[in-house]
């Protein structure tokens, strides 16, 4: 085996890795609308990188050769999700189809089988909270056996050209995901952390604006409720005015309760936006309990 293609597949992973932690702030500190594009941009990012990885294959003697196209390929299925990592395979599948040859139709199914391991495992490790070791284990064992599985299913040719480099496409295997899954979830884990600073800062400043604003509506709020108490005792309860007077007092009285829902907002719950209305604070559902 080549070591320095070894070496050179490496670096185009870890440039990928790079490459990827950018999108990932870039998309998530952007609007909602450039949000929704994470997936088909990070997919085609994966698939680029399977497509390098084909082209600067790994030369293991005797004019054969393997290469590192399953790494990328099986961690944007685990990291990014469905969408991007069926949008590589895409293209891995695009550029085996079109260099052709006999191993074609082998190398097609080998890149599907991994996408598809790789998002029961992804599957597998969100009932179990995260990633751990253990997922990570059988996804290197699966793409592994998947890679030879590639190879076998060429008879008596394919198992003398894998049986020399099982070991070192094992140990490929296992570096690219491991250390694949270790750095990706160190940006996920990043960006999460980030996020849940950005939100908490945000409702710091909603709260503390709606305190403000509520200590502000409050003052003038009692002098009213007052004035409407005191206005009402020279009135007969059935006249016009004394039931107009008491239909602005239940209204100042609503307007003290949410006075008072204003200043134990404690989370940030937005209404749907209806018609030319954008979408608003609920203060019920943001504050408190009494």
């Amino acid at each position: 085996m080549n070591y320095h293609h070894v070496a050179e597949a490496a670096g185009i992973v870890s440039l990928g890795i790079v490459v990827f932690s950018y999108l990932v702030r870039w998309f998530e500190g952007g609007s909602p609308a450039r949000r929704r594009w994470r997936g088909p941009v990070n997919g085609a990012v994966f698939g680029a990188l399977a497509v390098v990885l084909m082209v600067s294959r790994i030369d293991i003697g005797g004019d054969h050769f393997v290469d590192a196209r399953a790494i990328p390929i099986a961690l944007a299925m685990l990291v990014e999700g469905f969408e991007a990592g069926s949008i590589a395979a895409a293209f891995a599948v695009a550029y085996r189809i079109w260099m052709g040859g006999s191993g074609a139709p082998a190398g097609v199914l080998g890149i599907v089988a991994v996408a598809a391991v790789a998002g029961l495992v992804r599957a597998w490790a969100r009932r179990d909270g995260g990633v751990g070791v253990r997922h990570g284990l059988v996804l290197v064992l699966a793409v592994w056996a998947i890679t030879a599985a590639s190879f076998l299913v060429l008879g008596a040719r394919g198992a003398a050209m894998f049986e020399p480099v099982w070991l070192p496409v094992l140990t490929m295997i296992a570096i690219g995901l491991g250390a694949g899954v270790r750095l990706f979830g160190d940006v996920v884990a990043g960006q999460a952390a980030e996020a849940a600073r950005r939100d908490a800062a945000e409702l710091r400043a909603v709260a503390s604006l709606a305190r403000m604003a509520a200590h502000e509506i409050n003052n003038p709020l009692t002098a009213v409720l007052g004035g409407l108490t005191l206005a009402t005792r020279n009135m007969g309860p059935e006249s016009n005015e004394a039931k107009w007077l008491n239909t602005a007092r239940l209204g100042a009285e609503e307007i003290r309760d949410i006075v008072k829902r204003m200043n134990r907002i404690t989370s940030l719950e937005e209404t749907p936006s209806a018609g030319p209305l954008p979408p608003m604070l609920d203060i019920r559902k943001s504050s408190g309990p009494s």
